[in-house]
């Protein structure tokens, strides 16, 4: 009955996170199943009016002191807002209809309540995290409120901290974000010295207190439980779920991980009513955001707008457009480098919002919009992320160690010209395989940029290599995976500055003495027989024997 009763378990599971992947892989192509359809058209929302701009000071134009903070309507009823209790503060946050800002979109009303309303039996505390460890290529948000606005940091962690009754809370920053420590530190100090912070925090009866901390540069550690095992002293790997945080966190406590423009909107959210800020964007998407644009526009930034705003009017009345027109734009990823590019041809009307991304097949995640023109290689672009996932694995699980590894090899292969046809169908074989199996979300940010290069200019990875090699493959997956072997392939390359380096390493081989650049350049890759008949025909050279 026991290895009965394992089977039955080991079946369920298995088939658990099978229907788990495909919803998943589903919510790529359509809206998932769990979203409530929204029934708003897709129209602009229209852009934000300065009146409604919750970060009146994200460019620093006013300091970043206490009394400045105070003049903008921080800390204003902050007692009164901490006596109306935890329940009416998640309640309010629930009606906002606030969403993650930090790339997962998740509820934050939702995932505050998660929080135990009674402390464990054994008396231990419950904390809050403020995930401040902002390493996605191309986001620079929350950066900006560390440096211009820590006081609407600082005060989201107090209001936070209260909903959830969490004793204390630890602010996590980045290890190069020095300037943004020193920003929030003294932020810090200086709440405590007017008696925001402490035993009686704002007048209120209630005891809290915030610690900022430095990471070491880890992208990993913006992941929750990498997060905490760093807060730890430990080296930021991140834990298997459950138990999740909620019940078994920071030093075995009851923990919520949370982002900075999450936590920092909440006190404007409470002071104008959740109707105000649900006003802004679609239904399930509202509210205001912080877009970080850079690349090929006119004036890169950092702007607050409202959710739902068109990607073409975004670009065009803050970055002043594309560089050169917006007829030559190439593509865009919407949300970081983690997420999939778009192409032109989406990007002509797409709404800068969770779900119309999710509908494209990409995803709002950080909002760090990163513009691309027609002069840009896009595959080299995209092998320069997949090597960043592969650096900044963890090497804790097999699928994103090996992985990432495979896909960042190939791709590095691929836009140097070294590639072959069957590898740019492979390297979306392996994106598949690791998107939904490593223990964190780490394995699907190396696996989405790979899968919205292959969707949308697959021709373009064959074109690279078509350009430098001589030999074309159409061969299909079927004969590609069954062949015997599979493995060995080999090409010609094209004759281009006299040699060809090997993706292993940097080192120079001259070319044969006939000036072909049939060259060994790849030893550890046996030479097909036919392809090494048909290479060493007319060059005087013996045979190598077949494998």
């Amino acid at each position: 009955f026991f290895f009965e009763g394992l089977h039955f378990f080991s079946t369920l599971i298995m088939l658990t996170r099978n229907t788990t992947r495909n919803l998943m892989l589903a919510g790529r192509q359509r809206r998932s199943i769990i979203q409530v359809p929204d029934s708003k058209p897709k129209t602009a929302a229209g852009f934000l009016q300065d009146k409604d701009r919750i970060f009146q000071n994200i460019y620093g134009e006013h300091g970043s002191g206490i009394e400045v903070a105070q003049k903008l309507g921080d800390y204003y009823r902050t007692k009164d807002l901490l006596g109306k209790g935890p329940d009416w503060i998640v309640d309010q946050i629930k009606k906002s209809g606030l969403r993650g800002r930090g790339g997962a979109g998740f509820p934050s009303g939702l995932k505050w309540s998660f929080m135990p309303k009674r402390p464990p039996a054994d008396g231990r505390p419950s904390y809050v995290v403020i995930n401040a460890d902002e390493s996605e290529p191309g986001t620079c948000k929350d950066r900006e409120i560390m440096r211009f606005e820590p006081h609407k940091l600082v005060e989201g962690t107090l209001i936070a901290g209260f909903a959830m009754r969490a004793r204390a809370a630890y602010i996590y920053c980045r290890g190069e974000f020095y300037n943004e420590f020193k920003s929030v530190e003294a932020a810090i100090q200086e709440a405590y010295a007017a008696g925001m912070l402490g035993d009686n925090a704002c007048g209120s009866g209630y005891k809290f207190d915030i610690v900022i901390c430095r990471g070491a540069g880890a992208y990993i550690c913006g992941e929750e439980t990498g997060l905490i095992e760093s807060l730890e002293g430990k080296s930021g790997k991140p834990r298997l779920k459950p138990p999740f945080p909620a019940n078994i966190g920071l030093y075995g406590c009851p923990t919520i991980v949370t982002n900075v423009e999450t936590v920092a909107v909440s006190p404007t959210i409470l002071r104008r009513g959740p109707e105000w800020f649900a006003s802004f964007g679609r239904k399930n998407n509202s509210g205001t955001k912080l877009f970080c644009i850079s690349g090929h526009v006119n004036t890169p930034c950092t702007v607050e707008e409202s959710m739902s705003i068109p990607l073409r009017e975004l670009l065009e009345k803050h970055c002043g457009g594309v560089r050169g027109g917006w007829d030559n734009l190439l593509a865009v990823i919407p949300g970081g480098s983690s997420v999939p590019v778009l192409p032109k041809s989406i990007c002509d009307d797409v709404l800068m919002d969770f779900d119309a991304l999710m509908d494209e097949g990409s995803a709002l995640g950080t909002a760090a919009v990163i513009v691309m023109d027609k002069s840009t290689d896009l595959v080299k672009a995209l092998a320069r992320i997949s090597m960043f996932y592969k650096n900044e694995s963890c090497n804790q699980c097999t699928p994103c160690r090996e992985g990432a590894g495979v896909m960042a090899n190939i791709m590095d292969r691929i836009w140097k010209g070294n590639g072959f046809g069957p590898e740019v169908d492979m390297i979306k074989d392996i994106a598949d395989n690791v998107e939904l199996r490593s223990i964190c979300a780490l394995g699907a940010a190396a696996a989405w940029p790979i899968q919205g290069l292959h969707k949308h200019f697959r021709q373009e990875m064959l074109q690279r290599i078509e350009d430098f090699t001589d030999i074309s493959y159409n061969l299909n997956k079927d004969e590609m995976f069954g062949h015997p072997a599979a493995f060995d392939w080999r090409r010609t390359p094209k004759t281009f500055s006299g040699t060809l380096d090997s993706f292993q390493d940097s080192t120079y081989r001259p070319p044969a003495p006939n000036n072909n650049t049939m060259l060994d350049q790849y030893p550890h890759i046996p030479l097909y027989e036919k392809q090494a008949m048909d290479a060493l025909e007319g060059q005087g050279q013996e045979q190598l024997p077949a494998n």
